[in-house]
């Protein structure tokens, strides 16, 4: 019998358009490895993402036991589990999606090299995003840091690789290594269970993000250029909890957009707005891997002096929804019933923490780490820098969301507001009962203020 094949799986977590698993069946039988290790993202998953996960590896399990391959599961550091998993099963080989977090990056050259050093196969594979982090760069070699002359050129690369299909069935293998059981892991909540929203939102079964995906190029992928930012409309495609663990990829997305395109030509314009941000989800991992630092620190230096408030109270009324402005209240309320929230809404939640608050936007960053489903670590840092306007390619400073303003027109009929805040009839401050726990013109007013102690007095074309 051939020696088996080691998959090491993170978050590409689908057996379809999965090269190392491809690679892996091709040479000898394979078996999947799992690593739950809080090092992985640079810290441990927050609350929500945990519970995604619990669903997407039963998910897993099911589509690689259709296929014939076992699934071990472990707790631990990742290369430590590896090196065991090698010892108990006399694997040969280990084959892995590539990783561009600064932390996964140090793990993963420790690992190839430790299995070279080794005799052991050690193979990685793109597949997590359209473009490679270094693939994209200027014509001086250096890493873009507008997002719009990246997409330019990403664009310029040509359309991505066409998506594997999946693997053929393998001779079904005995595990050969004892697995861990995934209930054991504690993953889902218990005490209390504040899952009920979560499980209602999104299902449960192993066909949940290709059904979705249709749904999308069916029904909304059209208008998608203007309703994306209704949140009472079904006008996203709701597919980043997805993407974020890699049970969809990317180039499916893609190519699946664009045969959905060539069949409806009237869906062109809403196809190059649902690409673009497939591309902006790109730049975001290319930031964080040209620029590790920006995990902690602001990408725009300027900022490090920033008064920032302490403001514990401010901080806890926000992540309760507590503000009393609706718009932002009914998006702190969506996110914690669902575990995900409009984007339109988050970049008002975030405008208000930031610039109505002060509240520094690593504390912003944190808490949708923890409540979100489909928290990225590239993402959530470079979307919340950006907000706050110290990130690459920012909003300028004094874009501060009005967040009455912001309801009316989003939501010019109110379904977004009767669903999640039912309580209040409008936008207005203090709707719901709550009253607001800041003015908008003078918190704004203080934002500037603060603003410009760092900084020369804005000129409204700019910084």
């Amino acid at each position: 019998m051939d020696a088996p094949q080691i998959v090491l799986y993170r978050r590409d977590l689908r057996i379809a358009d999965h090269a190392a698993l491809a690679t892996a069946m091709a040479a000898g039988p394979a078996i999947a490895l799992y690593v739950l290790d809080d090092t992985a993202d640079g810290r441990p998953l927050g609350g929500a993402a945990r519970w995604w996960l619990h669903r997407a590896l039963q998910r897993l399990a099911t589509q690689l036991d259709r296929i014939g391959v076992p699934v071990l599961l472990r707790r631990g550091a990742q290369n430590q589990i590896v090196e065991t998993v090698v010892k108990a099963t006399g694997a040969t080989g280990i084959y892995w999606s590539r990783r561009y977090t600064p932390w996964g990056i140090v793990d993963d050259a420790a690992l190839k090299s430790w299995a070279r050093q080794t005799g052991l196969t050690a193979a990685s594979f793109a597949g997590s995003y359209t473009v490679e982090p270094w693939a994209v760069q200027t014509k001086q070699g250096s890493p873009f840091k507008v997002f719009t002359p990246f997409y330019k050129a990403a664009m310029a690369l040509g359309e991505p690789p066409t998506p594997l299909g999946e693997p053929a069935p393998q001779r079904a293998l005995p595990c050969p290594a004892e697995s861990e059981n995934l209930a054991d892991w504690g993953l889902q909540p218990t005490a209390p269970d504040w899952a009920g929203g979560l499980r209602a939102a999104w299902p449960a079964d192993e066909t949940a993000a290709a059904r979705r995906l249709q749904h999308f190029l069916e029904h909304g992928l059209a208008g998608y250029g203007k309703a994306r930012n209704r949140p009472d409309l079904d006008g996203t495609s709701s597919l980043s909890p997805y993407l974020a663990f890699g049970e969809l990829s990317p180039r499916q997305i893609w190519h699946a957009t664009r045969h959905a395109t060539a069949a409806d030509p009237a869906r062109e314009g809403g196809a190059q707005a649902f690409l673009r941000e497939i591309v902006w989800r790109d730049f975001s991992t290319s930031l964080l891997y040209h620029f590790p630092d920006m995990a902690q620190r602001p990408f725009q230096e300027k900022f490090a002096d920033f008064p920032w408030a302490d403001d514990p109270a401010g901080l806890k009324a926000w992540q309760r929804g507590q503000t009393g402005y609706p718009w932002i209240d009914a998006g702190m309320a969506q996110l914690w019933q669902m575990g995900w929230m409009h984007n339109r809404v988050r970049m008002g939640a975030a405008s208000f923490l930031t610039k109505h608050l002060l509240i520094p936007w690593q504390a912003g960053e944190a808490w949708f780490w923890d409540t979100l489903v489909d928290a990225d670590p590239a993402q959530n840092i470079a979307n919340w820098q950006w907000v706050a306007g110290c990130g690459a390619d920012a909003a300028p400073y004094f874009r501060i969301f009005n967040p009455i303003t912001q309801g009316d027109k989003f939501d010019p009929d109110g379904g977004y507001l009767r669903q999640w805040l039912p309580k209040a009839e409008s936008y207005e401050p203090g709707a719901a009962g709550t009253p607001p726990i800041v003015e908008h013109r003078s918190a704004r007013e203080r934002a500037l203020a603060a603003f410009a102690s760092i900084k020369a007095p804005i000129n409204q074309n700019g910084f």
